[in-house]
């Protein structure tokens, strides 16, 4: 079984207790009635799901209930670091091992929508 840290409680519980949330530091633009339609759905429908390192929202949902940012490996689903809520996001390199630092791919910046044609 999975171990998560809650970064407000300071346990690890079981993965049982948590949920993901999806895409961790997303920023609407604003103002929102400026924005095209096609940026709108990009940014509520497309997510960046690179393989390899990903900062996520997760919630405690079982616990304090909090919403926390986690950095996970979507390879190993290993978390290398939890931290709160409305804090900047680690300095990655500082979280990998200098081998894993090495061949580890870049966190790459989430693509633009895409005109699709009906």
């Amino acid at each position: 079984m999975l171990l998560i840290k809650c970064p407000y409680c300071e346990e690890e519980r079981p993965e049982l207790e948590f949920r993901n949330a999806g895409e961790a530091h997303l920023v609407r633009a604003n103002p929102i009635i400026e924005q095209s339609d096609d940026d709108f759905a990009g940014f509520l429908y497309f997510r960046q799901n690179p393989k390899g390192l990903q900062f996520e929202r997760w919630r405690h949902i079982h616990g304090c209930g909090r919403f926390f940012n986690a950095v996970r490996d979507s390879v190993s689903d290993k978390f290398l670091t939890v931290y709160k809520a409305g804090e900047p996001r680690p300095d990655v390199s500082k979280l990998l091992s200098p081998a894993a630092a090495e061949t580890e791919p870049p966190v790459t910046k989430r693509p633009r929508a895409k005109k699709v044609q009906v």
